[in-house]
Order: structure tokens, then sequence, then C-alpha cells
């Protein structure tokens, strides 16, 4: 069998910074991958990599079996949706509007009435509908979020690339969305899979099939949650000891307590000379020259 996304080798620097280093991975469908990893390791960069925003340097990105490279912007956008880590607030559109670029690659002439009905079911799925014709820019911050998500929807691809879509969002959101998430990709839904690069490791650990845990541009381990979120390996890639327990409400799911204990690596403050304001004599309302 043909994997539905296939990785090798994939590296990426800016100048002499070597952010991925040979990554390789493999993807179904109807499967949630989530990517964890400190702040730097390189998730953003694999994702911008894998929708053409960034060019890697060497290595194949394969789409069942077709090089990434034979697809163009358009056809590219049939494969897969992006929801990025920032949303710009500029946009004066309503929600709707906003929502609608989704169906662009899918467009020929004019916007259809099934268009239209497909940007209203999504906004609905999310909870949205009551904000439809709400300008874009006057949204809070986790609000503009879920729009965006329900572009990513309504653009209807194979593949959903996801860079924190819950960083914005409050608890019950944050849940929410990646129930949702996960129903995209079920096999009721089509033969859809989902890419996450995601903070919360127990959101990964809840809601993904396989987790990849990077570490300094590299695959640490690739696996399912159980197998690849250890106590040995959160304290190599995080720098703090946890303690992994089977979920109350879900025994073949794990639970991951982070405790008090920090594993500082070894480093010397540099003596700072600290000035008192009211040494400076100056005042802090003062305009600078």
């Amino acid at each position: 069998m043909t994997d539905f996304l296939s990785v090798s080798g994939l590296n990426f620097s800016w100048g002499e910074n070597h952010v991925l280093k040979d990554v390789e991975f493999t993807m179904q469908r109807n499967e949630v991958v989530a990517i964890l990893g400190i702040n730097g390791a390189g998730k953003s960069t694999l994702i911008k990599c894998l929708n053409k925003i960034l060019t890697p340097k060497s290595g194949k990105i394969l789409i069942e079996g077709n090089d990434l490279s034979s697809h163009d912007l358009v056809s590219l956008a049939k494969v897969m949706s992006y929801v990025p880590q920032t949303v710009r607030s500029s946009f004066s559109m309503n929600v709707f509007d906003v929502a609608l670029i989704g169906r662009r690659p899918h467009i020929r002439w004019r916007i259809s009435q099934r268009d239209r009905d497909f940007v209203s079911q999504t906004l609905r799925y999310l909870g949205l509908e009551d904000f439809a014709f709400r300008r874009f820019n006057q949204l809070s911050g986790g609000e503009r979020q879920r729009v965006i998500i329900a572009k990513a929807i309504v653009q209807n691809p194979d593949l959903y690339l996801f860079d924190e879509p819950t960083s914005d969002l409050d608890l019950k959101n944050q849940v929410s969305i990646m129930k949702r998430i996960r129903h995209l990709v079920s096999p009721e839904m089509g033969d859809k899979s989902a890419l996450i690069a995601i903070h919360d490791i127990n959101l990964a650990a809840r809601f993904a099939d396989k987790i990849i845990l990077f570490d300094d541009g590299k695959v640490k381990s690739y696996g399912k949650p159980e197998d690849v979120l250890t106590e040995q390996s959160i304290s190599d890639v995080f720098g703090v000891s946890s303690m992994i327990m089977p979920r109350e409400d879900d025994s073949s799911k794990i639970h991951i307590i982070i405790n008090n204990e920090i594993e500082e690596r070894e480093y010397v403050m540099p003596k700072i000379d600290i000035i008192k304001s009211a040494e400076l004599n100056i005042n802090i309302g003062d305009k600078e020259e």
C-alpha cells in the first residue's frame, strides 16, 4: 500500500542554521499526526516545507507516490489546506467571505450555491454561524483562529496542515477544535488526514494517532503516543520530569503530569550592574531626542 504522505531525507537551512536535519516519516489516510517539540525545534518549518511556502535544501515529499514538485499552487490547494500559527487581523471582510476564500481552488466561473452552503454548514459546525456577517478584524484572536480553521475546512483538502491551531483558544474551544479535527479525518468524512504542530502534550496524546517528537530539527521518535511519550523522552526533549498514567475516561489513552522539577541546563548568569532608576536622573515621561 502506498503511503498517503511520505517525507524522506528532508533538510532545510536558514543560512548556516540547519533547521531540519534528515527528517523522515510517513502518514496514512484517516490519521491525525501531532508534531511535538520545544520552540525552535523545526515544527513550523516542516509544515511550511510541506505546503511549498519554504523550499527544502534536499529531500523528497511524496503525496500518494507523486512528488510534491509536480503540483502547482492550484492543484496543491486541492490536496492540502494550511492554518498558520498567526492570523492577520487586517481583513475588513465579513466572516462568511473570509471562509469562502477556501473555495477558491474549486471555483471555475462563479461562486455556486454549493459553495455558499459549504461555508454555512462549516460555520455552523464550528459554532460560528452567529459571526457570519461580523467583520473579521473586529473579532478576538481566538474567534479569528476559528474562522481560519473554517476556511481550511471549506477548502475540502485531503490533508489538513495545522500550525498551533489551539494557541489563541480558551480551554473549552481547544478541546472542541481538536474533537472536530479528529472527526474530520474519520472514515465517515472521507479519506482525509491531519498534521498538527502543537505545544499541548496532553491534547496531542488524547487526539493524535501518532506523535512525531522533534528535537533539534530531527525526528527523535515517531509512533503511537503511548510508545513515544515516555518519562525519559519528555525529560530528554523538554527538560522536565513527568509522570504518565492512563486517562480516567479512556484507559487506552495516556495523560502526562508535569512535575515541578525542571532540569536546568548548566548556565552561568553574566554579572549585570543594576542601575537604580533614581540614579539615572531622568523622568520616565520625558520625550527622547
